[in-house]
């Protein structure tokens, strides 16, 4: 048995309390890994030529509105 199945397992077997406390602390768990693959991307240029387009839109007077 894999560890994702054990995962799979144990998850299903919570209580609803345990379940939103587990719930909680992935998403937090996955936020802040997403936070450090967009820091990373940044600090690393990948993100660049994107917020260059963006920017050269918004001057452009070609910003859509949120």
């Amino acid at each position: 048995m894999s560890n994702v199945q054990e995962l799979e397992m144990a998850v299903s077997r919570l209580s609803v309390d345990e379940l939103s406390q587990f719930s909680e602390w992935f998403e937090e768990l996955i936020s802040d890994q997403w936070d450090q693959k967009i820091e990373a991307d940044i600090l690393a240029g990948r993100l660049d030529t994107v917020g260059k387009r963006a920017d050269d839109e918004f001057l452009a007077g070609n910003a859509r509105p949120l």
